[in-house]
């Protein structure tokens, strides 16, 4: 679990980046679940957009895909979430 000011230093640390993963009409498949598994192995935070013919709010991905990959929410905005999952050697000082 993370506190209030590691995801404010999460968040201010999304402004930067573009989102990685997007969820259409399809939803959450297992392959949207192993490309956000393997990017957070990679970049511990990453961010997802909704694409406008979706069912799922950003909310409802963010939640569901942080139960399927055991991440942390970290922001949800719009049609965009952040999540974020250290990895076994941080890059991410919190």
């Amino acid at each position: 679990m993370i506190t209030a000011k590691q995801r404010a230093k999460l968040r201010a640390m999304a402004n930067g980046i573009d989102p990685i993963i997007s969820i259409g009409k399809g939803g959450i498949t297992d392959n949207v679940i192993k490309q956000l598994n393997d990017a957070l192995n990679a970049r511990e935070i990453v961010k997802g957009i909704i694409q406008k013919g979706s069912d799922l709010t950003a909310r409802e991905a963010c939640d569901q895909l942080a139960a399927a990959t055991k991440c942390e929410p970290v922001q949800v905005i719009g049609n965009k979430f952040v999540v974020y999952r250290a990895a076994k050697e941080p890059k991410i000082a919190l």
